[in-house]
This record gives structure tokens, C-alpha cells and sequence, in this order.
């Protein structure tokens, strides 16, 4: 990531990352459709090679909707004990579609965030 000449005011990270714009101007589009980065931003022309979120999302997502899906199928098991069939047809897609929401926005917000701090590989000098 160059150092940036232009000036834009800062963007709050969260929010710009859940709306899935871009981490620098906040105006153009972050994604080229559901979780593709698009090679830069269309408003500012950021160059979004910086970008990579790694397996960081895909933590979170697991921990956050496997803790919810896992706690509603164990709370209506024990109020309601239905079928196995009612659980899969309940929770499957409500699993999926939680997940690509929740991993939408958990990217977009570490990719703002790496942005913000300027964030970068690690390297060691030699000095």
C-alpha cells in the first residue's frame, strides 16, 4: 500500500465496512458481488491489492452463527422437540444465509480496519 497524497476525511471503519464501501473515500463499492474485492475503488481510485482479510472472517463467522444457530437448535430441541426433518429445513437455510451476511460484513469491516492502521505483511529489516 503507497502512502496516500490526497486528502479524505476518515471514515468510521464499521460502518463503512458493513455497507461495503470503500476504506478510504467511503463513496465507491468495496465488492464485485457477494465477497469478490474489486481491483479498485471507482470514486477515489484506491487500489485494492492491499486488501486481503485472510481467514480472519471466516473465524468470526464460524464462532457467531455457529454460537446462534447452535443455541436456537438446542433451545427449541428442549422447549419443543421436534422432528430432526423441521430442524434441517429451519436451520440449513438460516445457517447459510446468516453466514454469507455475517461474512460480508465481518470482510469489509477488517479490510477498512487494515486500511486505517495501515496494516501490512510483516517484514524483516536489515538494519
Amino acid at each position: 500500500m503507497s502512502q496516500d497524497s490526497a486528502n479524505f476525511p476518515p471514515v468510521d471503519p464499521v460502518r463503512t465496512g458493513m455497507r461495503g464501501c470503500c476504506p478510504r473515500c467511503g463513496q465507491g463499492k468495496l465488492f464485485d458481488g457477494v465477497l469478490a474485492v474489486r481491483p479498485r475503488c471507482a470514486a477515489c481510485g484506491l487500489d485494492y491489492s492491499f486488501a486481503d482479510s485472510g481467514d480472519g472472517p471466516a473465524v468470526f463467522v464460524i464462532l457467531i452463527v455457529g454460537f446462534i444457530i447452535i443455541g436456537s437448535v438446542l433451545w427449541l430441541e428442549v422447549n419443543y422437540s421436534p422432528p430432526i426433518w423441521l430442524h434441517i429445513l429451519l436451520f440449513a437455510p438460516l445457517t447459510i444465509a446468516l453466514s454469507l451476511v455475517a461474512l460480508r460484513w465481518c470482510k469489509g469491516i477488517l479490510i477498512a480496519v487494515q486500511y486505517r492502521h495501515n496494516a501490512r505483511e510483516g517484514r524483516i529489516s536489515s538494519d
